[in-house]
């Protein structure tokens, strides 16, 4: 009886997406270890690659680093499938969904700071209203909002103006990998 090999093959694609994501699940674990004097403040330093990834290499390639990034995070910060887990997936794709709409806006006035105040802004909404839903059955939790919506501003406008930064650089080159 002969053993057969599977054996994938690696494109060039594939290894930007992983070291993306690695980049930004690094970001996520300096985000985990920052003090917050609230649950669920938190800079959201990964979102910086977020947007540098949707601007030079488009929303797909965006939703496999954000996905990659909240599920090898949650894995790695021990809250797999916890109410955290659920709460970043959900404010990762409420972010994405409006990432993914706002990238047809005139581009001379959505830029990345714009964007990612956008982003920032869907991503705690969808993290209230799941939190609303599911972990805090009363409307009591919006209360919140004006301290989570200040956040958002703060934190969005500070990683949209290092993304533009970033992408103002010259994109690194690619390398062969053999």
């Amino acid at each position: 009886m002969t053993q057969s090999v599977i054996e994938l093959a690696v494109t060039d694609q594939d290894r930007r997406v992983a070291w993306l994501a690695t980049a930004a699940v690094a970001l996520s674990l300096v985000d985990a270890a920052i003090p917050s004097p609230l649950p669920g403040v938190k800079p959201g330093l990964a979102n910086i690659v977020t947007l540098v990834v949707l601007t030079r290499y488009g929303w797909g390639t965006a939703v496999w680093v954000s996905g990659l990034r909240v599920l090898a995070g949650s894995l790695l910060l021990g809250f797999f499938l916890a109410p955290g887990f659920f709460l970043s997936l959900t404010g990762t794709t409420l972010s994405l969904l409006t990432l993914g709409l706002a990238r047809h806006l005139p581009a001379r006035w959505f830029g990345p700071v714009s964007l990612s105040i956008l982003a920032a802004f869907a991503h705690i909404g969808g993290q209230l209203l799941l939190a609303r839903a599911w972990l805090i059955p009363h409307d009591g939790v919006f209360l919140l909002t004006p301290v989570f919506a200040g956040a958002a501003l703060v934190f969005g406008t500070i990683n949209g103006l290092i993304a533009a930064k970033l992408l103002a650089e010259p994109e690194p080159a690619e390398t062969t990998h053999v």
